[in-house]
Order: structure tokens, then C-alpha cells, then sequence
């Protein structure tokens, strides 16, 4: 088995996992190699499985030689990992920088889903989120996105393939768009992961100016946080929603779909006890999505500290979800996967160095016992 460099190599080197093939063409065009280079590199490292320049033996000598002392293929590096009752798969990973990630690796029957990470930490500060809670640090690069496809496959080797990747991790992906469009070439490009268009989902609480500009970029499946029906409650919820109400959201939505007649927009909605999960909720989510090709995900909700709700009913989610059904709307309830390794949805925290000293605020706004 190769061993991948990982972050404990020289970071003055060129990161090749940081070039989707266009890319990946321009640098070999800068260095004075034909740009049909790029696809020889990207299958030695992506479906090969070759790491070592070495072993890559359809690139000349002279240009080996260039790499090895120029280039390197650095990952994160993998520090903890835990696996789940169920089989699911936590993957705690270190960056560069020494802050870390969350990465989860979900198997089912007929294909495995790796849930992937584009930021340190979270700007948002969607209240039911963990994520939120502890903050921003950073963006994550190119390579460090891609890097958690590449180094999750190697360590479940040729036994559990990868089939689909939700950009659901930590962040919300729409505000690191250039390195996330980068990513997510990488993984549908024949010449690397092959993954289909309907196997990459990017999850967005609602980036509206974002959402235009990725139907213009690239051709993914869609999810949209969207947990209530209504702007008064959407903007305690998800405050984005008090930049890009309810309106400018679903008429990005709707300019989506229109890349493919038979597209539906996946609608997340985590079910909040006495918060978003009345039948009168469910009657207005259906009245919002009437005009948009949607399916509906209903999340339960997977509780962290301090979080100040509680996951709504069994009973109460069967109800709101059969309200949808008697309207012909397309819904599931979302099977909770990883909860006793705080791997669920929302759960996802990291390690974060709070540059937005978001969690110092939260502290200070708790109330004191008088």
C-alpha cells in the first residue's frame, strides 16, 4: 500500500491535489509540457492510486525529476477515527494550519456516501447547527476538500467504494465557491473519481447571488437548508435567510431546475419540536414549494450541549411527513446515521481556531444565575 504525504511534508511545495484538469493543464503548459500531461497525472493519482512520481511511468524522466523535487500530493492527515454501531465512519482530520475537520463516511447496500467539509468551522450560525456554534476559522482549499475523498478512499481501500459525496459537512460550501467548484470537477471528471452529476450534491443554506453563479459553473445536484416555511421563523433559524428571504431563494431555485426538465431541488428540514412541525407548518410548506420541483428531506433533529431544542416526535414526523404525502410531495425521513459518535447531521464540530470569536459571544450572551 502507498502512503500518501501527508501534512507533515514540505509546504513549500506545489499541492497537485489543489488542480481540477483545467487547471492542472495550465501548470503543465507553465512548466513547458504538453497539456495531455494533466490526464496522465490526474489518473496515476486518482485511479491508480500512485503517489510516488517515481512509479508514474509514462511521464518522461526529466519530468519525474521535476516533480519530485517541486511538486507533492500533501492530504490531510487523518489523527482520529471512530466507527459507529451502524457502520458509519467519523473521520477527525488535521490541516496545515493545525486546526481539523469532520468527515463521515456513511454505508448503505448499494452505495456509500461520504459527507465532506469546505470550511473550518461555520459564518453562518444556524442555531440547531453545532457546527455554528464554535465559529470561523477558514476556508479550506482545494486540495484540502478533495484531499478528504482521497484519503477516505484510501483507508477504506478497494472493499467500500465511494459512490456519492454531499458537500454537508462542516461550512456552508457556497462561501468557499472557487475552491469548491475546483473539488467537485476533481470528483466527476473521468480522468480522476468519475462520480456522476446526480452523485454531488452541494448543500447551501441560501446563498443566493452563489446559487446563480453555480448554474452558470457546474452541473451538480442541489440541496437547500431550509427548516421553515416562513421568513419570521427562517430568520431566527438560519440568519442568512435575513440577507436572502424566502423569495430570492426559491426563485434561484427555480432558475436551477431549469438546467434539466427532470431536476428536483432536495429541501432539508429538520424537525424541531414545537418549533417548525405542526400540521399548519406542513400546509405551509406546501403552499412555499408549489411552484419548484422539489423533494423533501426531514431531518430529525440530533441533539449537542447547550442546544436549547429538542427532536420533534416520532409520531409528530410520521404525521408531518403523510400532510406532504396527501399533497404529492415527495418526501423522506432522513435515517439517523452515527449519532452515537456524533456523526449525525448537525453534529459535525471539529476543532476550530474561532477567528470570528463567535463561541467568546455566545458565552457572554448566556444568562447569569442571579
Amino acid at each position: 500500500m502507498s502512503s500518501f504525504v501527508n501534512v507533515s511534508a514540505k509546504l513549500d511545495k506545489i499541492n497537485l491535489l489543489n488542480f481540477d484538469r483545467k487547471g492542472m493543464e495550465a501548470f503543465f503548459i507553465e512548466i513547458g509540457e504538453k497539456p495531455f500531461r494533466a490526464t496522465q497525472l490526474l489518473k496515476w493519482i486518482y485511479q491508480e492510486d500512485v503517489d510516488d512520481f517515481n512509479l508514474m511511468t509514462n511521464l518522461s524522466k526529466s519530468l519525474r525529476t521535476y516533480l519530485i523535487e517541486h511538486c507533492g500530493i500533501i492530504a490531510p492527515e487523518i489523527v482520529v477515527e471512530q466507527i459507529a454501531s451502524d457502520g458509519t465512519r467519523k473521520w477527525l482530520l488535521q490541516m496545515s494550519c493545525g486546526n481539523r475537520v469532520e468527515t463521515v463516511f456513511i454505508p448503505e447496500e448499494k452505495r456509500g456516501t461520504l459527507c465532506v467539509s469546505s470550511q473550518v468551522g461555520c459564518a453562518l450560525a444556524c442555531t440547531f447547527c453545532s457546527t455554528a456554534q464554535q465559529g470561523f476559522n477558514r476556508n479550506l482549499s482545494s486540495a484540502e476538500i478533495i484531499g478528504q475523498l482521497y484519503v477516505a478512499q484510501k483507508r477504506l481501500g478497494s472493499e467500500k467504494k465511494i459512490t456519492n459525496v454531499v458537500m454537508m459537512g462542516m461550512g456552508e460550501p457556497l462561501l468557499n465557491f472557487d475552491n469548491v467548484v475546483t473539488a467537485m470537477n476533481l470528483m466527476m471528471d473521468d480522468f480522476s473519481y468519475g462520480l456522476s452529476k446526480r452523485r454531488v450534491t452541494i448543500s447551501t443554506s441560501g446563498v443566493v447571488p452563489a446559487m446563480y453563479r453555480l448554474t452558470e459553473v457546474c452541473d451538480v445536484s442541489l440541496a437547500v437548508s431550509l427548516h421553515a416555511a416562513n421568513d419570521a421563523l427562517r430568520d431566527k433559524l438560519v440568519p442568512i435567510n435575513q440577507k436572502y428571504p424566502l423569495h430570492e431563494l426559491l426563485a434561484a431555485c427555480r432558475d436551477n431546475v431549469k438546467l434539466a426538465p427532470r431536476r428536483k431541488i432536495t429541501f432539508e428540514y429538520v424537525m424541531l419540536k414545537d418549533i417548525n412541525d405542526t400540521d399548519q407548518d406542513a400546509r405551509s410548506l406546501i403552499k412555499l414549494l408549489k411552484n419548484v420541483p422539489s423533494k423533501i428531506n426531514l431531518i430529525p433533529f440530533n441533539p449537542f450541549p447547550n442546544s436549547n431544542y429538542e427532536c420533534s416526535t416520532a409520531e409528530r414526523i410520521d404525521r408531518f411527513r403523510d400532510i406532504l404525502h396527501n399533497a404529492s410531495m415527495v418526501t423522506t425521513i432522513r435515517r439517523t446515521r452515527g449519532d452515537d459518535i456524533d456523526a449525525a447531521c448537525g453534529q459535525l464540530v471539529g476543532k476550530v481556531q474561532d477567528k470570528s470569536r463567535r463561541h467568546l459571544k455566545l458565552q457572554l450572551a448566556q444568562p447569569t444565575d442571579a
